[in-house]
């Protein structure tokens, strides 16, 4: 505990140890990501967030004093209730702040817009695993953030998973494939575990076996390889595993999966235009 106490953060500081990152908001998602921020050693401010002092963080109600004690602001509430709070903090806001919105749809055009001229925006697409600091965070910058605020949001969210810079267009596109594809992996999860139990194993069994085999997706990360590849190589002439590829293949699972992406990814592009 005690990080985050003590006096407000000076304008325009660099150095790592003397960083302040604050959050306006109190979601799951808020906390996945402080987790992973407190794991990157900085001291926080978050605004409405009860209970988080355990994460040696100072809290408050006031969601400008949070930029009165910190440079750097990540935005996590809903998307509806952003422009209000814009409108709230937008005096507060200097030169020096970083701001980082984590609320979904909302474009860096209309950040920008909402925030002065000249603010240093960011924008930013999670995935609930981040909460469990295994997550896939893509992030991309408004006209006035530099190379040194991307790198310094990437070294923050490092500790939450995977986090990549990419162009705002993908950001609908990571929606479908990550945010989304979560539960289409859950549902994958269930149902191997449910082929396991109609031959005959337990259910908490087969959950658990099916949850650590998904685990093997770590190989295509840690090996650099296509997935094809590392598939070709569990089947054997004639074995199990082509068998089975034979019956998925037959389902269409992977036109499925294809077709479940661009559902979702047109969807969060139509949210997005709201």
């Amino acid at each position: 505990g005690g990080a985050g106490r003590g006096g407000a953060a000076r304008p325009g500081m660099e150095a790592r140890e003397e960083l302040r990152v604050g959050f306006v908001g109190a979601g799951r998602m808020a906390q996945g990501l402080a987790q992973g921020v407190v794991r990157a050693g900085r001291p926080l401010t978050m605004s409405h967030l009860l209970g988080w002092q355990d994460l040696g963080c100072r809290t408050t109600h006031c969601n400008s004093e949070v930029l009165q004690h910190c440079t750097l602001v990540f935005l996590t509430t809903k998307p509806h209730l952003l422009p209000e709070v814009l409108q709230q903090i937008a005096p507060a806001v200097t030169r020096d702040h970083i701001i980082v919105s984590v609320a979904a749809g909302v474009t860096l055009q209309t950040l920008q817009q909402l925030l002065p001229a000249g603010t240093k925006v960011l924008r930013v697409v999670p995935n609930l695993p981040c909460v469990v600091q295994e997550g896939a965070v893509v992030f991309a910058r408004g006209s006035c953030a530099g190379e040194q605020e991307a790198t310094l949001l990437k070294s923050l969210l490092s500790a939450c998973g995977l986090c990549e810079e990419t162009p705002e267009s993908y950001m609908d596109i990571h929606t479908g494939l990550s945010g989304s594809g979560v539960a289409y992996v859950y549902l994958f999860a269930e149902a191997l575990a449910e082929g396991a139990v109609k031959m005959g194993m337990p259910s908490a069994l087969a959950n658990k076996i099916a949850a650590q085999t998904l685990l093997v997706t770590k190989m295509i990360l840690e090996t650099g390889e296509h997935p094809a590849k590392l598939r070709n190589d569990v089947c054997t002439p004639g074995g199990t595993t082509i068998h089975a590829l034979h019956e998925l293949e037959k389902g269409a699972l992977r036109a499925t999966v294809m077709n479940a992406v661009e559902a979702a990814t047109t969807r969060a592009h139509e949210l997005g235009e709201r």
